[in-house]
């Protein structure tokens, strides 16, 4: 909790306050007397009485619990009572402890409360209030000398996006060490730089949603002397805030959730910096009393360089330690590195020659070092391929070795520069020269590299589902007689003229005989089958059919009907199967080669004819890798051929091969079954062949048409099913 403030960072977090009151420089002494007073409204004035006068007194407030802590450098504690209890206002006890050539006092507080430090003579006297006055104002007056400027202002509003998707609000000012305050509720985050101006060009509200960040819209507001900072964020976060000269910065941090992955092992989320929040005001104080903090704070042990000098101001809300540790590093050019619980810090220049110091040492060393030579036997791998892997393309090689090996001269890489290594292929056995460094680095290289491989079942299916329908309905019809009235005169009617005409041939052939003049009719109508039909719609191919006819004296009625229906359903089913070794191509071919003949004009001028194949098969081209976490990624083509036909030409026949193939790549789960592409076809025909107007009639209508329908569905899968075949004795993955 800042003090004053009242507002509960989520995170405990370690206020420091450091007020600098002028005086001569500390030359050492004693804590004598410890006093206090009580005032109104709770007020309590601490008075601890030196040796000496002090002329630094850096102090710091603590969260959880809330309490002020003084540092005294170079005093010795002279108090026989080290705790006193008080119980006033906010204020519940002070104790004194001596540690490190430093006395530390520590006033426990029932509840955080604003306060006051001020040197009078060899008398510090340290003012409680009550808990009712703001942190900004008790921060401004520790000393009037570090209040901020009425002239501060903001003179320019940024927002950015981090590396690990976090979002930055960054506001440059015009001055140092400004005063704030953080205070998180639910979604909004608000920030308070107490007397900083901001013009009215940069009061705004900003949409920030297209950052993909966990804030959506800033909104940077005037209130009053001060300038107040609201960011609305979506989801899961961590807001901080720090300053760095004139640059103030409110980060918020998505907090990402553990994976689980398909085999149920949980995969933590990476986290940048992983530190305990804290709240750290640096003003104008020594960068190794900032280290010193840092080190009590991450329990670790700081060890700074002699060259490690200057001050720092710096002003931090709930940022985790370490990332305060690299923003005082990067504002004083330094830089660190870690040996367990140990950190080093040192200007960046100093490492990176203490770095290089180290490399060169370490190369005059194995240029010194005697040379052993080992020979490996590779079990599982390629000897040549290893040999490849430890040396760089650029390397010339020379022919070397028993049995046709090379020798390869390295002048980097995983070989030093004295290195050699060569190979055998008859033994598969590799042949190194090395430094015994480098050599036991190659030979754990080599373990990790000459091992078997899982293989991978790979199992295809083709299904080829086909549905047909057709339905015809046809009739033949046709009405054929003859008759003469009084006057000699002769009427016909038929199906077709030929019929007609018949009929009336013979009436003329019986006058001419004076035979009757329809005597015989009959007879020409039934060699006329096919031609008195006056509707003749029949199906080509009946699955059945019945006829009526009606004869009368002179007439005759002919009718027929027919139908057919047919049904099909068919289905094929293609299955190939192969087993290779991760990251090996594999394939495996079935089906026939169809002949056909091709003419090719010879050089002479004549005709030639030759015989050509074509190929009709069923193919499965895989590639397998298995994932780190027990998945299969399949690059495959899957092929599928088919004879529907010959095509005639005048050299003779020729296939006609339908092809059904796919090339994809896809992510599987072992042992599961996917189904990787697919087609549907559908297709519906109706057809209908009438007499106009009389096929229109209802029922009587069928009589004079024909009816066609036709309906086909086909639907093409493939599914593919990889199985990992672990090798037993394998190393875990």
């Amino acid at each position: 909790m800042i003090p004053g403030t009242g507002s509960t960072l989520k995170t405990p977090v370690l206020a420091l306050a450091i007020a600098l009151v002028s005086g001569s420089v500390w030359a050492g002494g004693t804590l004598q007397d410890l006093g206090y007073a009580s005032g109104p409204g709770g007020s309590v004035d601490i008075t601890l009485t030196l040796s000496e006068p002090a002329a630094e007194l850096p102090v710091f407030t603590m969260d959880d619990p809330p309490r002020i802590v003084l540092d005294l450098p170079d005093t010795t504690n002279g108090l026989a009572e080290r705790r006193k209890a008080i119980g006033v206002g906010a204020t519940s006890a002070v104790s004194t402890a001596e540690a490190a050539g430093k006395t530390r006092v520590s006033v426990d507080l029932f509840r955080s409360a604003p306060y006051q430090v001020r040197a009078d003579g060899n008398k510090v006297i340290l003012s409680i209030g009550g808990g009712a006055t703001s942190s900004a104002s008790q921060a401004l007056s520790n000393d009037p000398a570090k209040r901020i400027a009425a002239t501060t202002e903001v003179a320019n509003v940024d927002f950015r996006r981090s590396p690990q998707g976090s979002g930055r609000l960054i506001l440059k000012l015009t001055g140092e060490g400004a005063a704030s305050e953080m205070s998180v509720d639910g979604s909004k985050i608000v920030v308070r730089l107490a007397n900083v101006a901001l013009p009215d060009s940069l009061v705004q509200q900003l949409d920030v949603t297209d950052f993909a960040t966990p804030v959506e819209n800033v909104t940077i507001a005037r209130v009053g002397n001060a300038t107040e900072l609201t960011l609305t964020a979506a989801g899961a976060f961590q807001p901080m805030a720090y300053q760095t000269g004139s640059e103030f910065v409110v980060e918020v941090d998505p907090v990402r959730e553990a994976v689980v992955t398909a085999d149920g092992q949980v995969i933590a989320p990476e986290k940048g910096y992983v530190g305990t929040p804290v709240t750290f005001n640096f003003q104008d104080i020594p960068v190794r009393t900032v280290l010193q903090l840092i080190a009590e704070e991450s329990s670790l042990n700081i060890v700074a360089a002699d060259s490690v000098q200057g001050n720092v101001t710096l002003r931090l809300i709930n940022v985790p330690w370490d990332q305060a540790l690299d923003l005082v590093l990067r504002a004083k050019s330094l830089d660190k590195r870690r040996d367990e619980n140990v950190i080093w810090v040192a200007p960046q220049a100093e490492i990176t020659e203490y770095e290089k110091a180290q490399a060169d040492a370490r190369i005059a060393l194995e240029k010194r070092a005697e040379l052993v030579t080992e020979y490996i036997a590779i079990n599982y791998g390629s000897a040549e391929e290893i040999a490849k892997l430890l040396t760089d393309e650029s390397k010339g090689s020379q022919q070397g070795g028993a049995g046709g090996g090379q020798e390869v001269q390295d002048r980097g890489g995983f070989l030093s520069e004295r290195g050699t290594v060569s190979f055998d292929q008859r033994t598969n056995t590799l042949l190194l020269s090395d430094v015994p460094a480098k050599v036991e680095e190659i030979k754990r290289l080599v373990a990790l590299l000459d091992r078997p491989v899982d293989q991978v079942l790979i199992e295809a299916r083709i299904v080829i589902a086909s549905e047909s329908f057709a339905r015809e309905l046809g009739a033949k019809f046709g009405v054929s007689g003859a008759g003469d009235d009084s006057d000699g005169n002769i009427y016909t009617v038929s199906g077709s003229q030929a019929a007609n005409n018949a009929m009336v041939g013979r009436a003329i052939d019986n006058r001419l005989a004076n035979r009757p003049g329809l005597s015989g009719i009959a007879q020409d109508l039934d060699s006329l089958s096919s031609s008195r039909l006056g509707v003749n719609l029949p199906v080509v191919n009946p699955a059945g059919s019945i006829g009526f006819a009606i004869l009368g004296a002179d007439y005759l009625l002919d009718l027929e009907l027919s139908a057919l229906e047919e049904e099909g359903r068919g289905e094929v089913v293609s299955s190939p199967r192969v087993i290779t070794a991760n990251q090996r191509e594999a394939s495996i071919k079935q089906g026939d080669e169809i002949g056909y003949t091709t003419l090719q004009q010879s050089q002479g001028g004549a005709a030639q004819y030759t015989v050509a194949f074509k190929e009709i098969v069923l193919e499965l081209l895989v590639t397998p890798t298995i994932t780190q976490d027990g998945r299969v990624y399949l690059v495959l083509k899957v092929k599928k051929d088919q004879l529907a036909g010959f095509v005639q030409s005048p050299q003779g026949a020729v296939p006609q091969i339908s092809k059904r193939e796919i090339s994809t790549a896809v992510l599987v789960d072992d042992g599961q079954t996917v189904v990787i592409g697919g087609v549907y076809e559908f297709s519906s025909r109706e057809d209908l062949t009438k007499v106009p107007f009389l096929g229109d009639l209802p029922l009587l209508g069928n009589l004079f048409k024909t009816t066609n329908k036709e309906s086909a569905k086909a639907e093409l899968l493939i599914f593919v099913s990889p199985k990992v075949l672990a090798v037993t004795g394998k190393t875990a993955r």
